[in-house]
């Protein structure tokens, strides 16, 4: 494998060596389609598709870059333990001499982004590592890309990158519950499994992917639902996109919302410079936070009960307000949408999330937003996203 230095700020210089490791560069390699700005018209397809394994042995080996943001994936503690440590503070190379066998599924590039806790991630970490990826891709001889991160906020930058990234290649996104120190980490499988994926045909114009315990998911949708057991995610109503067994690739069907390629934030996100927060509804939530709220921020997402519902008193003050707050209405439930309601918004104040969580619909509007979209193109982003 080779290891390349990156700086962790949005920008840097061009890519350089490092001789932590070497490996010889594949002869064989796929050619990345240019991405015009008509290609931002067309419609992700829709097309059911089960593929089963392509054997790797009879085909000469791909490349594979590998982004490092830290996370526990390369997090360290007490030898043997998994809930005390320290996230970020191995390097990925050390996770890869576990699992020599990772070195017979592709040609690795290792590329160190920054080494943090993922709940440190910033969107600023999210604009740096679109133009690392899109750098990467535009390299011929990578097939694919993986992303290593922490699962706290996994599944937001999975989420604004498959909003943002102009990429038709495959990018897959993993991390772990357990630190590579514990007994029976959970990284190195994860990680071989997203580098068997990441350089699989089927794998690509599928949006930012997401491996965790041999399971694929859309970006988009994957939501973290427990926090001492591996199998973490859950996707709710959609199910996952496919899954793994080994190094075997098995895709169930395709994303079904705009993403990447087919996204219009793809080739400009904006300048990301609007304020939006989330008001968290719960028995006696204080109307005047909330009026404190839609007075600051440029945008306010509720995380509602049920379908995106509220107290009568959280209703009076989304009815009285006249100033240019955008409100979502999402809600804080795993399974279900928001919609348009009759009775908690007779007056179509707010934009209804549908499924997207409260912490994605702020992820899009904060887009829509730097956009300056009026609030009928911020409530079509809903739709299509």
């Amino acid at each position: 494998m080779t290891s390349k230095n990156i700086s962790c700020t949005p920008l840097f210089a061009a890519l350089s060596p490092d001789p932590i490791a070497k490996t010889a560069l594949s002869s064989q390699s796929q050619t990345q389609t240019t991405i015009q700005a008509s290609d931002l018209d067309r419609t992700p397809p829709h097309t059911n598709r089960i593929s089963s394994q392509t054997p790797h042995a009879s085909a000469p080996k791909k490349k594979v870059a590998i982004v490092a943001t830290g996370g526990t994936i390369a997090g360290s503690g007490r030898i043997g333990e998994s809930a005390q440590y320290r996230a970020g503070t191995l390097s990925v190379n050390s996770i890869l001499e576990t699992i020599p066998q990772i070195n017979e599924l592709a040609d690795l590039e290792v590329y160190p982004f920054c080494a943090k806790d993922s709940n440190d991630i910033t969107l600023e970490d999210g604009l740096g590592l679109k133009t690392l990826v899109e750098e990467l891709c535009q390299n011929p001889e990578i097939e694919g890309v993986v992303i290593t991160h922490g699962t706290d906020t996994l599944e937001e930058t999975s989420f604004f990158l498959n909003l943002i990234l102009n990429v038709s290649k495959p990018v897959v996104m993993t991390g772990a519950m357990r630190p590579a120190t514990a007994t029976s980490a959970d990284g190195p499988m994860n990680l071989y499994q997203s580098v068997a994926l990441a350089a699989h045909p089927q794998a690509h114009n599928m949006g930012v992917l997401v491996v965790i315990g041999d399971t694929i998911y859309s970006g988009r949708d994957l939501t973290k639902i427990n926090s001492i057991k591996t199998d973490a995610f859950e996707v709710a109503d959609p199910g996952p996109v496919g899954y793994m067994q080994d190094d075997q690739v098995f895709m169930v069907h395709q994303p079904y919302r705009r993403h990447t390629v087919y996204s219009r934030f793809g080739q400009d996100p904006g300048p990301l410079d609007k304020r939006v927060e989330i008001f968290y509804v719960h028995i006696n939530s204080d109307p005047n936070l909330l009026r404190y709220m839609l007075d600051t921020y440029d945008g306010v997402v509720i995380a509602g009960t049920g379908a995106g519902n509220y107290s009568s008193a959280i209703k009076e003050v989304i009815e009285s307000y006249q100033g240019n707050c955008v409100i979502v209405r999402a809600s804080r439930l795993l399974e279900g949408s928001a919609f348009d309601s009759p009775v908690f918004d007779p007056g179509k104040i707010t934009i209804p999330a549908l499924r997207l969580s409260p912490h994605k619909a702020r992820l899009l509007l904060l887009l829509g937003l730097s956009h300056n979209l009026s609030k009928e193109e911020i409530k079509q982003l809903y739709r299509e996203y």
